[in-house]
C-alpha cells in the first residue's frame, strides 16, 4: 500500500465517527433529583386562596392594624377582590414590606422569620413579602406550598397545591423527550401540561409564568405560547396532524421531538402504550427556539397528573 493510502487510512480511524443518539434518563422512579420545583402561589397571591373575600376586603379598607393601612396606601381598586389581589401582588414583587412598628404584633412562623435574617434578593424577596402577608392574615389568606410534586407509585406526581412547574436541572437543544403520562383528575380541570424552550431563571430570579415556555397538552394536543407578549394559543403557529380522542384518564405513551435551532417541535401518541406513535401536533415558530430546561406544569390547584418512564434521547 502506498504511503499516502496510509496516511488517508490512518486519518479516517483517527477521525470522530458520529454516534448514535444518546438516551438519558430523567426520572429514576425514585426521587425527583435533577429537577427543580416552582410555586406560583409562593409568590403571589391569588383570589381562591382568600377564605373570605368580603371580609379581606373589609380589612384592607377600613382595619385599624398597620398592615392593613398600609396596604389600604398602595391597593386603589378594592371593588372586586380579583382587582385588590392583582394590586397586592404588584406590592409583593416590589421592596421588602416589612417593617418593624408594621409588624410588631404579628406573629411570624419561623420560615419568615429565618428569611428576613437573610438578605433576600428578587424571588427570596418576594416570597419573604408573601409569607409576611399570609402571616398578618391568617385567618384569612390560605397558606402556600413551595413544592407540588412528589414521588408515588414510581411515577411523578402533582400534588394539586397550585399554579407552577417542576422543570429539569439540564438545558436541552435538539432532542426527543419520551414520557409515559395520565391525567388522574382535576377540580377546576385542565388537561396535563409540558413545556419546552423554557426560559431557566437566572440564579435569585424569580422565574416567569410557565417559564414561557411553549406549551403542548398530552394526549390530545391543546397548546399554548406562553412567550413573553404572546400568551395566547399560539394560532397558525401550532397545526394539527390528526385529531384524535385519547382518553386523558388512561396512560399514554408520548414522544416530543424538538429543535430549538429551527423553533420547530412535533408531539406523537400512543394510546394504549405499545401502540404505534400516532402524530398528533406540530409546532414551528424559528423566533421561539431557545435551548433551556423541559418542565411539566400544573396549570392550576386541584390538578393530579403522573408522568413515569421519563428519558431524553439526543
Amino acid at each position: 500500500m502506498k504511503r499516502r493510502d496510509l496516511l488517508k487510512l490512518a486519518g479516517a480511524l483517527a477521525a470522530p465517527r458520529l454516534h448514535a443518539a444518546e438516551t438519558v434518563p430523567l426520572f429514576d422512579g425514585k426521587t425527583l433529583e435533577g429537577w427543580i420545583q416552582v410555586e406560583n402561589s409562593a409568590t403571589t397571591l391569588t383570589a381562591a386562596a382568600v377564605a373570605n373575600g368580603p371580609a379581606f376586603l373589609a380589612k384592607i379598607t377600613g382595619g385599624d392594624d398597620p398592615v392593613s393601612k398600609f396596604l389600604r396606601s398602595k391597593v386603589t381598586d378594592t371593588s372586586t377582590l380579583s382587582n385588590a389581589v392583582k394590586q397586592i401582588n404588584l406590592v409583593l414583587a416590589g421592596p421588602s414590606i416589612y417593617d418593624k412598628a408594621r409588624f410588631g404584633a404579628v406573629v411570624l412562623r419561623p420560615e419568615t422569620a429565618d428569611l428576613l435574617k437573610s438578605d433576600p434578593h428578587a424571588y427570596a424577596l418576594a416570597r419573604l413579602n408573601k409569607l409576611l402577608l399570609e402571616d398578618a392574615y391568617p385567618a384569612d389568606i390560605q397558606k402556600s406550598a413551595t413544592s407540588g410534586w412528589t414521588v408515588k407509585d414510581g411515577a411523578m406526581a402533582s400534588t394539586g397545591a397550585g399554579r407552577g412547574v417542576i422543570y429539569t436541572a439540564r438545558d436541552f437543544t435538539r432532542f426527543k423527550l419520551k414520557f409515559t403520562v395520565r391525567h388522574v383528575s382535576g377540580n377546576p380541570d385542565h388537561q396535563a401540561c409540558v413545556l419546552i424552550f423554557c426560559t431557566r431563571p437566572a440564579s435569585g430570579e424569580k422565574p416567569l409564568d410557565a417559564l414561557a415556555g411553549i406549551q403542548f397538552q398530552p394526549p390530545n394536543g391543546g397548546h399554548w405560547d406562553y412567550r413573553a407578549g404572546m400568551n395566547s394559543n399560539g394560532g397558525a403557529e401550532f397545526t394539527y396532524v390528526n385529531r384524535v380522542r385519547y382518553d386523558p384518564h388512561q396512560w399514554s405513551r408520548v414522544e416530543i421531538v424538538a429543535d430549538a435551532h429551527q423553533g420547530t417541535a412535533s408531539m406523537s401518541v400512543a394510546q394504549p402504550v405499545g401502540e404505534s406513535l400516532v402524530e398528533v401536533v406540530q409546532f414551528k415558530d424559528p423566533g421561539a427556539g431557545k435551548t433551556g430546561p423541559l418542565a411539566w406544569q400544573m396549570h392550576n390547584a386541584g390538578l393530579f397528573d403522573e408522568y413515569k418512564d421519563v428519558a431524553v434521547e439526543m
